[in-house]
């Protein structure tokens, strides 16, 4: 459950998260600019013959028009379907003789693409990412065959409570705003999307002005350079892509009930966070992890689960977007344990509001988002994703070094104030997916059952 969910959030968030995991001084970040002026951030490392590369275009599933949600998504599921003199077929094996990983996602701020090669292939891996985006087929049997794919996962999230629940969270806690759209859009709206629509999309969504790079392995900023101009000098040099209103959750508690046959319900809670560069954030992340963020470390775990074995596991992490900022919530339990599970919740909100955290909680969580070194973080590719996180949140290339400090100069007093702005219980907003006894839909929950 708690992974399906997760799916909604974007790709990017993971990486600003785990960011404060990074070691300090582990990589030396190059601000580099292409002849034609084209802008990347890159780490030299020839220890290892391969290069990584991380796009992200700002604006993303959330601009997809209303009655075509989804258009971004079936774009990057089909961009490497063919382009150019290449049919899909000729893209693919072109890929794979030459072990090229190359593919594209969308979230809902932003448009993606990432190539990892072996640094002997680097200009011609170059080449076929600068094709897929520059002058993509989107022919008819790849973009059907894909079509068919996604609308297949959609039905079958029809009948998932994770992903019903969290579909419905964003609904009930967005309304009529663009974010409320589901990314990978409906069986509807992605029927909905036509050949011209993709074309369109590729012609005008992804430009110069609107993209960040980040490029990481066996390759120099000398030689770096030239090969940015042949991949993305042909897009246009201005993208026309509007602004996502700024915006914030419903503010008021709500509860919503999406009946399923199910012993087991699922529940999704959360409600108004924080904005990437807000000054709060430092304090509102170390307060994630002391809550709920820090797995076996964290209060609702040790009340929850430890001390009640009501659920197998129980979380909270911070999704702050481009136009709002998300503290988002979940776990699993038995439909006769629900209400339990959320009071209890609602008795952690408040008694961290009231009281704060103490000495010994907030060391350790300094301690651990100081000195983890998550393994994922080791490859070329996740540090090449990092570079255009950052880029992406206008963090400078010394964040890496100022990390600590920033999380270091957190303070008890800082997480109560964060605790009372945030964690406010009467405006929680939930979704169960089951059956829960006891249990009465609430609030605009009630309202649009």
């Amino acid at each position: 459950m708690q992974q399906a969910f997760r799916a909604f959030a974007a790709p990017l968030i993971f990486a600003l998260v785990v960011l404060v995991s990074l070691p300090a001084k582990a990589v030396e970040i190059q601000k580099i600019q292409s002849p034609g002026g084209i802008k990347a951030w890159l780490v030299e490392e020839p220890s290892i013959p391969i290069v990584s590369m991380n796009v992200a275009w700002r604006g993303g599933a959330s601009l997809d028009p209303v009655d075509k949600a989804g258009l971004a998504y079936l774009a990057s599921s089909t961009m490497d379907e063919g382009s150019g003199d290449y049919d899909s077929k000729a893209f693919q094996e072109t890929l794979s003789d030459l072990a090229i990983q190359l593919g594209f996602d969308a979230s809902k701020d932003s448009f993606s693409g990432s190539l990892k090669t072996l640094s002997e292939n680097t200009e011609e891996a170059f080449r076929l990412f600068g094709l897929a985006v520059t002058d993509p087929r989107f022919d008819n049997e790849p973009v059907e065959r894909i079509r068919g794919q996604i609308m297949s996962s959609l039905n079958r999230k029809l009948s998932d409570p994770g992903s019903l629940a969290g579909r419905a969270w964003f609904e009930l806690a967005f309304g009529d705003h663009p974010y409320s759209l589901p990314s990978e859009g409906t069986l509807e709206s992605i029927a909905a999307v036509t050949r011209e629509d993709l074309v369109t999309f590729a012609e005008t969504r992804l430009g110069k002005d609107n993209m960040v790079i980040g490029v990481v392995g066996d390759i120099s900023a000398t030689e770096l350079g030239p090969l940015l101009d042949k991949t993305f000098g042909a897009l246009p040099d201005k993208a026309g892509v509007s602004i996502v209103p700024q915006t914030v959750p419903l503010q008021e508690a709500a509860i919503k009930i999406i009946p399923q046959e199910i012993p087991q319900s699922v529940v999704v809670f959360g409600g108004q966070g924080l904005k990437r560069d807000d000054p709060d954030y430092y304090a509102a992340y170390v307060l994630n992890y002391i809550l709920g963020g820090g797995s076996f470390q964290s209060r609702l775990t040790e009340e929850i689960r430890e001390k009640r074995g009501l659920v197998y596991s129980v979380y909270t992490y911070l999704y702050p977007m481009k136009s709002a900022g998300l503290q988002m919530g979940g776990f699993g339990t038995s439909n006769a344990t629900v209400k339990t599970a959320l009071e209890l919740v609602e008795t952690e909100l408040e008694r961290i509001r009231a009281e704060g955290v103490t000495e010994e909680e907030l060391a350790a969580a300094k301690t651990y988002l100081n000195g983890s070194f998550p393994l994922s973080l080791s490859s070329n590719d996740r540090i090449a994703d990092i570079l255009v996180a950052m880029q992406f949140s206008n963090l400078p290339a010394e964040y890496l070094n100022d990390r600590p400090q920033l999380i270091n100069a957190v303070t008890q007093e800082d997480i109560k104030r964060v605790a009372q702005k945030l964690l406010d219980p009467d405006k929680l907003i939930v979704v169960v997916a089951g059956k829960p006894e006891n249990l009465e839909a609430s609030g605009a929950g009630a309202q649009k059952n």
